[in-house]
């Protein structure tokens, strides 16, 4: 049984793992900053030392900082983990990434190619993983770069905001294509991963197989939209090349109607259903 501490456990990913690691072959030590249930590891990275706790084989960075004047705080955090990873005896650390790294070009983009990020967020990201690779040492660092996530997005996550979703509408009359995993998939990949006997590279692209326009995923859920124009910066597309994935752990393509059945499993779209 690998042990993992997971840093991050009360964010929307860190509610994923919790929901569907039980009955995996993994033992999470689960990291909070505030308001840990019994069993879990109180720990502020940022302010504290880390603290003792029994050893732990991988080190998973789920904290992260999405916007605002904070983003390099992502960086921190990350060299955060690099730190507990090396006081707690772990020898691989996975930290997650974006891939908002790859920049306004549609792909399929390639862990290889050159990264050219156009969001403060992505400019963030990219900066993390330079900064962690860089100072990895003996660490077995892996820095995931995540594809849009179902429940976890500005999409299906977003339904629980007042009013009518709107997307944006290309020259083709349809709405954006994006790179998705399920959140269960997601939380199988990362317990995989985790786990994994061999090296893992120290970048890797993480999504199902497939594109998934934005329009088709609000139909499977049943939820009407309005179209707005897609502004000139918008990107119509961003896809990942997903074989390395698919070689160390293979997940079937990607669907609306498989993405938003795994959405529906979460306890967030199961409070949303119950109208709390």
């Amino acid at each position: 049984m690998n042990r993992v501490l997971v840093m991050g456990a009360s964010g929307r990913l860190g509610a994923y793992l919790r929901q569907f690691w039980p009955g995996l072959a993994v033992a999470p030590q689960w990291q909070y900053r505030a308001n840990a249930p019994a069993g879990a590891l109180l720990w502020a990275p940022l302010q504290d030392r880390v603290p003792d706790c029994a050893p732990v084989d991988t080190v998973l960075c789920l904290s992260g900082v999405t916007q605002g004047a904070a983003l390099a705080q992502n960086t921190d955090l990350a060299l955060a983990a690099l730190e507990a990873a090396r006081a707690l005896g772990a020898r691989r650390v996975v930290l997650t990434s974006s891939a908002a790294v790859y920049g306004a070009t549609c792909g399929p983009h390639d862990e290889d190619e050159t990264c050219h990020p156009i969001t403060p967020y992505g400019v963030a990201k990219l900066a993390m993983e330079r900064a962690a690779l860089a100072q990895a040492d003996m660490l077995k660092v892996t820095c995931l770069r995540i594809g849009n996530v179902a429940g976890a997005d500005a999409l299906l996550g977003g339904l629980a905001l007042a009013g009518v979703p709107r997307l944006d509408q290309f020259a083709d009359g349809r709405a954006a294509h994006r790179a998705y995993i399920g959140p269960m998939t997601l939380a199988r990949v990362l317990a995989h991963l985790c786990c994994h006997p061999k090296r893992l590279p120290s970048v890797l692209n993480v999504a199902q197989p497939g594109l998934i326009c934005m329009d088709t995923m609000l139909a499977a859920a049943q939820v009407t939209w309005e179209w707005r124009p897609a502004p000139s910066t918008a990107r119509a597309e961003l896809g990942l090349h997903v074989g390395c994935l698919q070689a160390l752990c293979p997940v079937p393509h990607a669907t609306p109607e498989s993405l938003v059945s795994e959405w529906r499993l979460t306890w967030a779209a199961s409070r949303r259903n119950d109208g709390a």
